[in-house]
């Protein structure tokens, strides 16, 4: 059980300093600190590059702290299992691209010299369905999991709280970036359970 708390702990102080990194205040600290330019270009490539690179001991906790199964999905229903986070995966790069794959790993505002961190608000494709589609697909991928284990539970339930937690605190941003056009856009679309019909 001390291994799995080591891994909340773990990925729950992951979640909150990307969550803090990803917010307004971070971004300002920056834009003080290294001009607007710098922040404009650098910042979000750097984000992405320390998410990841953070993210690592929090994946090597699972791999190497003792864990017991829970249970493992039968055939036939593994088959929909792996089925549902395949169409998880499709949804995730179908998401990325639709926001824009350079933008959303930084290489666009990395390359560009002015005007780096302005930003279009996309509510077509999947975002026309539900307003964050990479943390619905995520939550989906997660929780299909075919073979669940302690350590993997612990983990997918930080992960979930954090997606969620993460979720309301984009919306604030967004209203800021967006204002009255996000604010239209929240009252006729889902926030991660997509309306598929009406």
């Amino acid at each position: 059980m001390n291994g799995t708390l080591l891994l909340v702990a773990a990925s729950a102080i992951w979640g909150v300093v990307h969550s803090l990194l990803a917010s307004h205040a971070a971004k300002d600290l920056s834009t003080r600190t290294f001009g607007p330019a710098a922040t404009g270009r650098f910042y979000r490539f750097g984000y992405n590059i320390f998410s990841v690179i953070s993210f690592l001991p929090v994946l090597a906790l699972l791999v190497i702290l003792p864990d017991q199964p829970l249970y493992s999905i039968p055939a036939p229903w593994l088959y929909l299992s792996l089925l549902g986070q395949a169409l998880a995966v499709v949804a995730l790069v179908v998401g990325v691209i639709q926001t824009g794959v350079w933008e959303f790993i930084g290489l666009s505002q990395l390359i560009r010299a002015e005007n780096a961190e302005k930003a279009q608000l996309t509510t077509s494709g999947l975002y026309h369905y539900v307003r964050h589609p990479l943390y619905s697909a995520g939550l989906v991928f997660i929780w299909l999991t075919p073979a669940m284990t302690l350590n993997r539970l612990a983990l997918w339930i930080v992960m979930s709280l954090y997606l969620i937690i993460g979720a309301i605190f984009e919306e604030r941003k967004l209203l800021r970036d967006f204002g009255q056009q996000y604010a239209e856009y929240k009252t006729r679309t889902p926030m991660l359970i997509p309306r598929l019909f009406g």
